[in-house]
């Protein structure tokens, strides 16, 4: 099957199992990301990093077309913050130390919690600990701050992250709910 059937298929899809190819390429990526940081040297870690890039491009993606029914130019903004930041992470740019990479990842989460607290098809508790996940990455702007920080806003970040991604695994979206914010935002259904 080529790439372009495949992305046809998925565009095609409810915005259910969207949500759900979403919330596996989100967990895949950053299995991939901690393994491969944790485990792998050299050519290795390098591929393993861009692999786990372009799952976060591909979910970065579904997430905008299951968010643009609550705003559209927010979730745009939110899939431009964070394809800069997995360019910056795919080119291991770290000026000065700070890892850009998770400074526009949490402003893509803070963007992220405000539109799933804002939709009608998810929990608005999810929106909630996006925005506290998206304010723990933002510590990484100053790294003494972020090191001052740890491990809580690590942690922050990662409970905010993963239960977003395993509620994408499991439940997915409300599709019923999403149809009906889509209508009303004049989308396509």
């Amino acid at each position: 099957m080529s790439a372009a059937v495949m992305m046809e298929r998925i565009g095609g899809a409810s915005p259910r199992f969207k949500a759900r190819i979403a919330g596996i390429l989100y967990f895949f990526s950053l299995v991939t990301a901690a393994s491969t940081e944790l485990f792998a040297r050299g050519g290795l870690n390098i591929a393993g990093g861009l692999i786990a890039v372009a799952g976060m491009v591909a979910m970065t993606l579904l997430i905008y077309d299951i968010l643009n029914p609550v705003n559209k130019a927010l979730a745009l903004l939110a899939a431009s913050f964070s394809l800069v930041g997995l360019t910056f992470e795919a080119l291991r740019l770290n000026p000065r130390g700070v890892d850009i990479a998770l400074v526009f990842h949490g402003f893509y989460c803070l963007l992220i919690g405000y539109l799933i607290f804002r939709s009608t098809f998810m929990p608005r508790i999810l929106g909630v600990l996006m925005a506290i996940a998206g304010l723990a990455w933002l510590t990484f702007l100053s790294s003494p701050l972020a090191d001052h920080l740890s491990p809580y806003n690590t942690a922050s970040g990662i409970i905010g992250d993963g239960l977003v991604c395993l509620w994408l695994i499991v439940m997915g979206v409300n599709a019923q709910r999403w149809k009906e914010q889509a209508g009303a935002a004049g989308g396509v259904l």
